[in-house]
């Protein structure tokens, strides 16, 4: 069915569309985006309570539509931000929805999972097709993006380590411990299978700061 509002979220950005010649949103809409701002916000600064709480209002609030294609949208949003911070589980919230989602969406799924072959990277976000054409993060400015196009690419096995010190630095700019923490591991490893102990004390030091903030 096609709607005459503007979706609930874009899927692809991670935001709603603008409205302004639209009539007034449902509530809704507008409880469901801010709520979602919220939980991105507080998942990425590690505060898993405080997100957990406003991803329940999200889903909540969009499942009261009776829009299961609505609802696999938000889980997307919840899966997009997990392969940002490096934690990965099959989109196990849309998986359940799938059905009812569109090849867009489905192939949005495939994308974060690393699951490529055969992937149309026609049918992704624009700022993610040319991840699965040249193998790179290539141009994508926003940092959220940038981090769920790393997290896809070391999914794939396709990650350098170029856009593992880029995704890194990313998170570090934007102050967001979660992601953060979890690229300083990946450093942190490469370190040690190098045996370079230097580099991997010097990345320890990094992820205490990280991991332990001073009261």
């Amino acid at each position: 069915m096609k709607i005459s509002y503007c979706y609930l979220l874009g899927l692809f950005t991670l935001t709603l569309s603008a409205c302004s010649s639209q009539p007034p949103q449902p509530d809704w809409q507008g409880n469901a985006y801010s709520s979602l701002q919220s939980f991105s916000s507080a998942y990425l600064t590690g505060d898993t309570r405080v997100a957990d709480v406003e991803f329940a209002r999200a889903r909540n609030a969009v499942a009261s539509t009776g829009r299961p294609d609505l609802v696999a949208r938000v889980e997307l949003t919840r899966c997009a931000t997990r392969v940002a911070s490096l934690e990965f589980d099959n989109c196990a919230g849309f998986q359940p929805l799938a059905q009812d989602a569109d090849v867009g969406e489905r192939s949005y799924a495939a994308y974060l999972n690393g699951q490529w072959q055969g992937l149309d990277a026609g049918l992704l976000p624009p700022q993610h097709r040319t991840v699965v054409s040249t193998g790179g993060l290539g141009e994508i400015s926003d940092p959220l993006s940038q981090l769920v196009a790393a997290g896809a690419l070391l999914q794939s096995g396709r990650l350098t380590p170029a856009d593992i010190a880029t995704a890194t630095e990313t998170a570090s700019a934007q102050g967001w411990r979660r992601p953060l923490l979890a690229w300083l591991g990946v450093q942190s490893q490469r370190a040690k299978a190098a045996g370079d102990a230097d580099a991997q004390a010097r990345l320890q030091r990094r992820m205490d700061l990280v991991a332990k903030p001073a009261h």
